[in-house]
C-alpha cells in the first residue's frame, strides 16, 4: 500500500491509501468517480486516458493514466477533463469541439483536449510562426488515436482557437 496525496483540478486529495498496483485510471475512475479519463487501450498507446500534469516550473504536459500507477503521481498537480470548464462555462477549446463536432464517440476527446490546452498554453509562452501551425498542431497532436478517425476536426478545433486569440498564440511576423 501506498499512502497518496494529490491536487486534481484544484482540489487536494489525501493521503489515501492506494494498492502499489493501481493504476492512476482506476484511482480517477474508481476511487474518484471522475469518468472522463477514459480507458482506451491499456498500453499508453491510443491516449485517451491522458491527463494534464502541471510541473511545478510552470509548464504542463500529457501523462497517461492506464498504465501508469497512482502513487506516481504523489505530490503532483493534476488536471482532468473535468477540470477544463470554469463556473459553469465552457473552455474555448471545449466550444470548438462541439463547433467542430470533432468527438464522434467521444471515447477519445478527452486525450485530445488535454493535449490541446497543454498546447494552448506552451504557445502562450512559445508562440510560433503562423507559417508553422499546422505542422505545431499535428505535432501536439501526433500520438493521440481516434476510433472513428476525427484526427482532422481535432486539428480544426484546435487551430481555430489558436487563430481566434492569435496576438496569444502566433509569434508577430513582419
Amino acid at each position: 500500500m501506498t499512502k497518496l496525496s494529490l491536487t486534481i483540478n484544484g482540489r487536494a486529495y489525501g493521503p489515501v491509501d492506494v494498492r502499489d498496483e493501481l493504476s492512476m485510471n482506476d484511482f480517477l475512475r474508481e476511487y474518484l468517480g471522475m469518468t472522463g479519463t477514459k480507458f482506451g487501450c491499456g498500453a499508453a498507446q491510443c491516449l485517451s486516458c491522458a491527463v494534464i500534469v502541471d510541473a511545478p516550473d510552470g509548464t504542463s504536459y500529457t501523462s497517461p493514466t492506464c498504465i501508469t500507477s497512482a502513487a506516481s503521481f504523489d505530490g503532483k498537480t493534476i488536471r482532468t477533463v473535468e477540470g477544463h470548464a470554469k463556473d459553469g462555462e465552457l473552455s474555448a477549446l471545449q466550444k470548438a469541439f462541439i463547433q467542430h463536432f470533432a468527438f464522434q464517440c467521444g471515447y477519445c476527446t478527452a486525450g485530445f483536449l488535454n493535449e490541446g490546452q497543454v498546447l494552448l498554453e506552451r504557445l502562450a509562452k512559445a508562440p510560433v510562426k503562423r507559417a508553422d501551425l499546422e505542422t505545431t498542431i499535428a505535432e501536439a497532436l501526433d500520438g493521440h488515436i481516434c476510433r472513428c478517425t476525427g484526427y482532422i476536426k481535432y486539428h480544426e478545433a484546435v487551430g481555430d482557437v489558436i487563430l481566434a486569440d492569435s496576438k496569444r498564440y502566433l509569434a508577430a511576423t513582419r
